[in-house]
Formats: structure tokens, sequence, C-alpha cells
């Protein structure tokens, strides 16, 4: 036999020897396969959902008088502390009308001094043949009308002083200052809109709308792990990275949205300072929200690439005592692209086909061989 000939088969007998995914029992026998036992883990059912981060208190700075804006007093995008100064209007007229109100109560507590006594003389007369009653009663009238223009003075000075204070505008709370909305030199009030905003920073709220039926169906899921309130929640960042604190579900809203038939629910999470002075969480940046069960449970699980899926279901192969192939319908609960949460359809120890799924028939026999075990979930979604 010429080698041109001899070459093909011994390319053949080579690929045949090294593949076992190709070769047959001898004299055609059945197809080898990889089989795994269907085993419980104990995993922690997570369910992932997008969500939006919301500030848990927000505020607009807005100037409460009239007058020139005259100072800026911060950084924009800083952090500032409740009470921290940020911005001074012009106080000088304000000044001066703190200063003409002081005047007008000395005058006025002036004016009361002198009717006080008034009304005592007068009241002293009435004691003798010299006073008369009308006289008595004049004073007395004098005395209360210059009591109550004190009294008005005096509230007329605190109006200016609280005026006053208006110039001086201050965070009512910890948090982070964006960018300036009216520049320096300009006539701001209370119809100029807001100066700027404070957002504050830690804690943080995460809120996501959820489909009324999703929701049903993870009370279920987490029935034995108590309300929805006693879950764990992550959060996924826009890089992929699991963020490292960890918060909890705080509020599902009483009302469902009609137009769309979701939820909202809402957590709360840490958001402290890193070392580079930055927050990883923003006011309204798009997350993945992880919903994670408070405590693990066992489930039956499989390695997800033997579960197969046609027009009536997911379906598995599994190898009886005789090696004999049968299809088994199963129902999944929250699974991985790597492991598959069996609910209903399988028992623990049965043994499942998980490679060479191409070469199973039903009700046929099999070869198997055992796999390895693959490692443990460590959750399910």
């Amino acid at each position: 036999m010429s080698s041109l000939v001899l070459r093909p088969l011994a390319v053949l007998a080579v690929l045949l020897s090294a593949s076992p995914a190709l070769a047959q029992m001898p004299g055609g026998g059945p197809p080898a396969v990889g089989t795994m036992m269907a085993s419980r883990q104990t995993i922690t059912e997570t369910s992932e959902i997008n969500g939006r981060i919301q500030a848990i208190g927000r505020v607009e700075l807005t100037a409460r008088v009239n007058a020139y804006l005259h100072e800026q007093l911060f950084v924009e995008g800083a952090e500032v502390q409740k009470g921290q100064l940020l911005f001074r209007l012009e106080q000088g007229p304000f000044q001066a009308d703190v200063e003409a109100k002081r005047a007008a109560v000395a005058q006025s507590e002036a004016q009361l001094d002198y009717a006080n006594l008034a009304l005592s003389r007068a009241e002293q007369l009435l004691k003798t043949s010299a006073g008369s009653q009308s006289t008595a009663d004049n004073a007395r009238a004098a005395q209360k009308t210059a009591a109550a223009q004190v009294r008005a003075a005096q509230a007329q000075l605190r109006q200016a002083e609280i005026n006053l204070d208006y110039t001086e505008i201050k965070s009512p709370i910890d948090g982070r200052i964006g960018r300036v909305n009216i520049t320096l030199g300009n006539v701001v009030g209370p119809a100029s809109g807001p100066l700027a905003s404070v957002v504050s920073q830690d804690p943080i709220y995460v809120t996501f709308p959820i489909p009324l039926k999703r929701l049903l169906l993870l009370r279920e899921q987490f029935a034995d792990q108590g309300s929805l309130e006693g879950l764990r929640v992550q959060l996924k960042l826009p890089n992929g990275r699991l963020y490292q604190e960890t918060g909890r579900l705080q509020f599902v809203d009483i009302s469902v949205a009609r137009d769309t038939d979701t939820i909202m629910l809402r957590a709360v999470i840490p958001n402290p300072l890193l070392p580079s002075g930055d927050r990883e969480l923003t006011h309204d940046q798009l997350v993945r929200v992880v919903l994670e069960s408070a405590k693990p449970r066992e489930i039956l699980a499989i390695p997800r690439a033997a579960v197969l899926t046609d027009q009536q279901g997911d379906y598995v192969y599994v190898v009886d005592d005789k090696d004999i192939v049968r299809q088994r319908r199963v129902k999944l609960g929250q699974s991985t692209p790597d492991t598959a949460a069996i609910v209903d359809g399988l028992k623990e120890g049965e043994h499942i086909v998980v490679e060479g799924l191409h070469r199973v028939r039903p009700n046929a026999p099999v070869a198997p061989s055992p796999l390895p075990p693959r490692p443990t979930a460590a959750s399910v979604r």
C-alpha cells in the first residue's frame, strides 16, 4: 500500500485515540458520556435589578432677601458641613436697618417711661381733690399705647435682625455642594431660584422599580428568610465590580405604577469617604441592585450545562442504575450561568448527563463516566 493511502489512515487513528468525545465503545457500543450527581449545596439567594442612587437629603440654597451676591465661600463640588457659611450677600443696608430699628426701640422705650411716670402722678392725684378720673384714664391709655409701641418696635428690630441673618447663607445639612447657578455681583432673592444645591452623602438611598409579578416571586423565594425588609442589598457598579458596602431594604411603596405595573423599592446603604477623599456612589447614578437573602439555605443543584430546553420547558437526562438514559422534566429556581437550582423533578444522588449530551437518545444505553465535582456555588441568582 502506498504511503499516500497510509497517511490518512494514520491521522484518523491518532484522532480517534486522542479524542474520547469521538470514541465509541468497542464493537460500536453505547456512547460515552460524562455524568455528575445531583447534590445539595449551601447558597445565598440573590436577584439583580436596575436601580438608581438617590441622596437622602437634598437642599436648594435660595436667597431669602433681595441683595447683591457678595461672596462665595466654598469650592464647587466640595464636601460641606452643617452650619458652614457658603454665601454672603451685601450686608450694609440690612445692618443700617437694624441700627434704625434699635433706635426706634430706644425711642419707644423712652416714651413708655414717660407714660409710666404720667400714669403714676395721675393715680396719686386721684387720691386727692386735685385729681380727676378722666386725667387718670387718659394717662392709663397713653401708658398702654406706649407699651404697645415698644412691642411693635421690638418686633420690627427682630425682623431686621432676621433679614441681616439671611444675608449669610449656610448649609442646613452635611453633604456635597454642586455648581453655582448665579455668579457674584448679581442681585438675588427668593424669585432668583437656587444659588446651588447640597446633597447628603452618607448614608444614601438606592431606589429600584420591579414588576409586581417579580415582587410576588421574590416574596415567595425569600419567604423562609422573613420579609423583604430583612434582605441584604448589594450594588454592582457600572464597571461590573461589586460595591464593598452592604445595605438593607428599607421601604416598599404602597402603590403600583399603572402605566408600567411596577412597584418602587428603596434601600439605604453606606457611602463612606475613600482615602482619596471621594465617594463611590453619586446622586442619580445608575447601578445594578443585588438583593441578597439574610441567611443561606440549601438547594438541590446541578451544572447549568446539563439543563436543556424545548417548547415544553426545561429537562435533563438522568442515567438509571442500568445505564439507561431517561428524559426528566425539571423546574428551576434562581440560577446562575454555572449552577441550576432544581425546585422539582430530581432527587439528591441521581446521576445526570453533563457532557456528551449531543450523543444521548432517550431510553437508550450509555457508558457513563463520573466527572470530578465542580466548585460549590456561593450564590444563586
